[in-house]
C-alpha cells in the first residue's frame, strides 16, 4: 500500500505536492485546535485517516446507561456539534443497543464509528451490540445491509413488515 501511495505521488506535479503538503499542514493545524476543544467535555479516544485521507478525531461519552461515539473532521473548526454519530444505550450488562446513527454518508465516517463502538464494548465486557431496522430506514436498505455485513453483524429482515434486527456477537 506504501509503495502505491508513492508511486501516485511521484505522479504529481510539484504544484500538486505543495498543494497536497498545504492541505495536510492545515488540517493538522485544525487537528490541535479541535482536539483541544473536544478534549475539554469529551473523551478523545482516537484519531483516524478516512478513505479520502482525510483526518479525524473521534471522541466518546459513556455514562453507563448511553454510549455515544462521536466524530469531527479536521478540516473544519469543531464548533460543539459532531459531525457523525452512532449513539447507543446499555440494553443490560451484556448488550449496547444502537438506537441511532447520524450524519454524512460514503465518507467512511460511519465504518470508522463502529470500528470504535465494537472496540469500546470489549473494553466494557460486552458481548452483544443490537439494533433495529425500522421503516425509515427502508429507503436505504440496501446500504445498511451491506454496511452490518461488513462490520459482521447477523442480520434478521423482515421485507414483508419492513423491519429487522441486528446482532453482533463478540464470542
Amino acid at each position: 500500500m506504501v509503495l502505491a501511495t508513492l508511486e501516485r505521488e511521484e505522479l504529481k506535479e510539484p504544484e500538486e505536492l505543495q498543494q497536497d503538503l498545504n492541505e495536510l499542514e492545515f488540517q493538522l493545524f485544525r487537528m490541535q485546535e479541535n482536539m483541544k476543544r473536544i478534549a475539554k467535555r469529551w473523551q478523545v479516544i482516537g484519531i483516524e485517516q478516512t478513505k479520502e485521507e482525510k483526518w479525524v478525531i473521534v471522541y466518546i461519552l459513556d455514562d453507563g446507561s448511553q454510549c455515544k461515539i462521536m466524530l469531527n473532521d479536521c478540516e473544519t473548526a469543531y464548533d460543539g456539534i459532531w459531525d457523525f454519530s452512532i449513539q447507543a444505550t446499555y440494553a443490560d450488562d451484556y448488550t449496547i443497543h444502537i438506537g441511532d446513527i447520524k450524519g454524512e454518508e460514503n465518507k467512511g465516517y460511519g465504518s470508522i464509528c463502529m470500528k470504535y463502538l465494537k472496540n469500546h464494548a470489549v473494553d466494557q465486557n460486552v458481548q452483544y451490540i443490537t439494533g433495529d431496522i425500522a421503516k425509515r430506514d427502508w429507503d436505504h436498505l440496501d446500504r445498511l445491509i451491506h454496511f452490518y455485513e461488513k462490520h459482521n453483524f447477523d442480520l434478521e429482515i423482515d421485507y414483508e413488515d419492513q423491519c429487522g434486527d441486528i446482532v453482533w456477537n463478540l464470542a
